[in-house]
């Protein structure tokens, strides 16, 4: 008996591509059990990335891995081995450059979901990934803005504003049981839950399920992690450029009644005022927190509240890409342009070539700049 189903099915060549694109693998394909139930719905919908875009981010983060590790590990071991850099200030210097150090240190986990073009590791390898990036992350904006209030009561207020050592420790368990309720809550499923994103090759907090718990849950962590330490890096960092800028707008004035060019001593001609070096510093603060957190933060409440049809699996991996990216600029930013932290490197590593010549700036000012030691200059 003939079977004449298999005419009717046979796919003539007027729907052959129709075919092709139904056979195109998608995003999850292989996967069961528990590892599919973790991925979200959104992800399924769209077809796996090529191997060039695994490879090429892989490429990357191995960079990234390499530069970060170098400079915080750097910057861990030259601020902790040096009795003269130890000071309270320095404290959340080597705070921030621990949780960089975190940052990058679950890239591995990445490189090697890439590698095998998937969510290699599974849905524990995801929670190690998100539980590390959670500390890190939100650990590292609340010490910024902890950088911040630093710098701003030591300029602000010579003379009694300067961070006492047991102020510091406070500070920086503060930041550590800050972060832990966004960290462990996913982690439990209490509130939230971790998820891989885009490639399912890195992992986070869940922003796509359309439930009211998940869109409370994206609205808190955004204030509490991202508007919170933006607000006060903001408000202490323009504090910051505003005292230095009327101290030296008074040290102009009084020149000019004295009849002087200038009340410094001894000052080079070439060397950068201090009111530019600090305003350099600040901005370059500022920047760096926005350029690399808000593109995120956008993301997640895109996700929560907006169309989700705009967060792809490409697009979703540049505001990841971007939060890592921060982690390798820091330590330049924070402590390799610290002028104490650049003699002691020149001291130790000579074949670096660094020249940190010593300050030559006069007494007046060098009281000002030298009350936050941990100020960087740019």
């Amino acid at each position: 008996m003939v079977n004449k189903t298999d005419d009717y099915f046979y796919p003539g060549p007027h729907i052959e591509h129709l075919r092709s694109s139904a056979e195109e693998e998608m995003l999850g394909a292989g996967l069961t059990g528990e590892d599919l139930a973790a991925v979200p719905e959104h992800w399924l919908s769209f077809p796996a990335p090529p191997a060039s875009a695994h490879t090429a981010l892989a490429l990357l983060y191995i960079f990234f891995t390499a530069a970060a590790l170098l400079g915080n590990g750097l910057v861990i071991f030259i601020f902790s081995t040096t009795k003269s850099l130890r000071t309270s200030s320095n404290l959340l210097i080597l705070q921030l450059a621990i949780l960089d150090f975190i940052m990058m240190a679950k890239a591995p986990i990445f490189i090697y979901n890439s590698a095998m073009r998937g969510f290699a590791t599974g849905v524990i390898g995801c929670q190690i990934f998100a539980v590390m990036g959670a500390y890190s992350g939100i650990g590292a904006g609340m010490t910024n803005a902890c950088i911040a209030y630093d710098r701003h009561s030591t300029i602000t207020r010579p003379l009694d504003g300067r961070l006492s050592r047991g102020k510091a420790l406070l500070m920086i368990a503060i930041v550590w049981i800050y972060a832990t309720p966004w960290a462990l809550l996913p982690l439990f499923k209490i509130w939230g839950r971790y998820v891989p994103e885009g490639y399912l090759t890195s992992c986070s907090f869940d922003y796509l399920t359309n439930t009211f718990d998940t869109k409370l849950f994206v609205a808190c962590i955004f204030t509490c992690s991202y508007v919170f330490p933006m607000s006060m890096i903001i408000y202490f960092y323009s504090g910051i450029v505003k005292q230095v800028f009327a101290h030296e707008a008074a040290l102009r004035e009084q020149a000019k009644k004295m009849n002087v060019e200038s009340l410094r001593a001894n000052q080079n001609t070439g060397a950068q005022s201090a009111e530019i070096r600090i305003a350099k510093a600040a901005l370059t603060v500022c920047f760096l927190f926005v350029a690399s957190w808000t593109p995120y933060g956008v993301m997640a409440l895109i996700g929560a509240f907006g169309n989700q049809q705009l967060l792809t699996p490409g697009v979703t991996m540049i505001p990841a890409v971007a939060c890592k990216a921060v982690a390798c600029i820091d330590p330049w930013v924070y402590a390799i342009s610290h002028p104490k932290y650049r003699q002691e490197l020149q001291r130790r590593m000579p074949w670096l070539q660094i020249d940190e010549p010593d300050d030559t700036v006069s007494t007046a000012t060098a009281n000002t700049v030298n009350s936050a030691p941990s100020a960087p200059t740019a």
